[in-house]
């Protein structure tokens, strides 16, 4: 696979280890009582699928959550609930994203939201206190671009601003709907399990 020039990383569940029963918790904690019917790992419904898509912006969200609630919530209350989900950022997998960056283009395709960026945009994001930007050749979440994952679309979007053919695109995501979508477009795909140590499968790779 040595034609593979554009490696784009899933945030998370791939480079965040995730816990969505800890963020269901919280949610039912502030009122959300259907917190598990409408949180998902890897797309969500209802208003946490139009925070996700750009449709709801952060006050937005917070005031249609408090409906939910019955309660006002604050934007506090509202990010340290989404906030459940990240167990932790491994240094390791972060280390070795830089190594490939000196050999190849690295790109990050989340779905994700205002609530999660905002933190992973800031220097709590990373043991050695530097954003995800720092990362990353470029980020592409769904809230911007307005489409989730596995939506075929958001995918051309990135392939189309990173001038790089799917063909020579390694995309390793750990939704099984998401690497289908890929591996319909012709790039190479890995699916890990949440949690997994994943460097060796992907030096494989290349």
């Amino acid at each position: 696979m040595s034609q593979i020039k554009h490696i784009v990383f899933d945030l998370g569940g791939v480079i965040i280890h995730l816990d969505h029963s800890c963020a269901v918790r919280r949610f039912e904690s502030i009122g959300i009582s259907n917190a598990a019917a409408l949180l998902n790992p890897y797309e969500q419904k209802g208003i946490f699928l139009d925070f996700e898509n750009g449709k709801l912006d952060m006050p937005s969200f917070c005031r249609e959550l408090s409906k939910y609630a019955g309660r006002e919530l604050t934007k506090a209350e509202v990010v340290n609930a989404w906030k459940g989900f990240i167990v932790e950022v491994p240094q390791y997998k972060l280390d070795y994203i830089s190594e490939l960056r000196k050999t190849h283009r690295v790109s990050l395709l989340s779905n994700t939201n205002p609530a999660i960026m905002e933190w992973a945009r800031s220097t709590d994001f990373s043991e050695v206190g530097l954003p995800i930007t720092s990362f990353f050749d470029a980020i592409y979440t769904s809230y911007e671009i307005g489409i989730t994952k596995p939506d075929r679309r958001i995918f051309e979007y990135m392939l189309k601003r990173n001038v790089f053919l799917s063909s020579e695109t390694l995309f390793v995501d750990d939704g099984e709907k998401n690497v289908k979508t890929g591996e319909s477009l012709g790039m190479f795909i890995y699916k890990p399990e949440n949690g997994e140590d994943w460097r060796d499968k992907i030096t494989n790779l290349l």
